[in-house]
């Protein structure tokens, strides 16, 4: 399910997804295949992890980024489901083909 919110989207960011909500700054975007493949991304790592350790884990290596790299925007980055997501945004068929837990590669 698609929703469109300005004032839930933190700054700076385009889309979130929390599980099963696609979350957008901007209702256009609901037409941006880029976008919309990175947080699909994001929903297909979700499902494979349960949900709540998804969560769980994507918390425990953003402290983890932050301590290494000591900048908010650097570790987010560097989080290893952020890192597939961003490598393979552009792959409109990556999905697809995509093997499971394939983050695992990006840690």
């Amino acid at each position: 399910m698609i929703l469109i919110s300005k004032k839930i989207m933190p700054k700076g960011y385009q889309g979130i997804t929390l599980y099963p909500f696609m979350i957008l700054r901007d209702a256009k975007l609901k037409s941006n295949a880029v976008v919309m493949n990175h947080e699909r991304i994001h929903l297909k790592q979700q499902k494979e992890l349960l949900i709540i350790p998804f969560y769980l884990l994507y918390g425990f290596e953003f402290l983890i980024r932050l301590f290494q790299y000591k900048n908010w925007n650097t570790a987010y980055r560097n989080i290893s489901f952020e890192r597939e997501a961003y490598s393979n945004e552009k792959k409109l068929n990556y999905l697809k083909l995509r093997p499971p837990f394939s983050f695992r590669k990006y840690l």
